[in-house]
């Protein structure tokens, strides 16, 4: 919304998406978008909305901003509309990758990105405007930082086979 005061945000924040600061309704309806997504066909499951109140809480939003995933009915959400109001600090951010990328990241949380849940960010990425090609390069990249992370994890022996 404009005029509405920007909040600092996270470490996390800053280094890994370049944003310093952003409106309360931007952390909001960021979340908001992703239920919408992740809820498409039914349910968001409990699994991806504890997943989004991590990030949300890594990311530097407040308490109020998550209680209120809790309570979002999803089922009537207006992507579009809702987008419009994600401002950060930085002007030529673009918040639809970056919801798509998280979007994937939220619907896998429960163990696979299966057809359906393809279909349904595939749909959220064409009215957002990320192409089909773009989507595919954000699958792929969270596929790499996945093996990287396994990577990691072996080498220094958290995981075992």
């Amino acid at each position: 919304m404009q005029g509405e005061v920007m909040l600092a945000v996270s470490d996390f924040s800053r280094s890994e998406y370049g944003i310093a600061a952003a409106t309360a309704t931007a952390m909001l309806h960021y979340g908001f978008v992703l239920l919408a997504i992740a809820g498409e066909e039914g349910e968001v499951s409990p699994t991806q909305r504890d997943w989004l109140i991590r990030h949300q809480r890594r990311f530097g939003a407040p308490d109020d901003v998550l209680d209120a995933y809790l309570d979002y009915d999803h089922r009537d959400a207006d992507l579009e509309t809702l987008v419009k109001d994600i401002v950060t600090d930085v002007p030529t951010w673009s918040p639809a990758p970056h919801l798509i990328y998280h979007a994937i990241q939220m619907c896998t949380v429960d163990g696979s990105f299966d057809i359906p849940a393809q279909r349904k960010v595939t749909r959220a990425a064409r009215r957002l405007g990320v192409t089909d090609d773009i989507v595919l390069t954000i699958r792929t990249l969270i596929d790499m930082e996945s093996a990287v992370g396994k990577m990691r994890r072996a080498l220094f022996g958290i995981d075992t086979l």
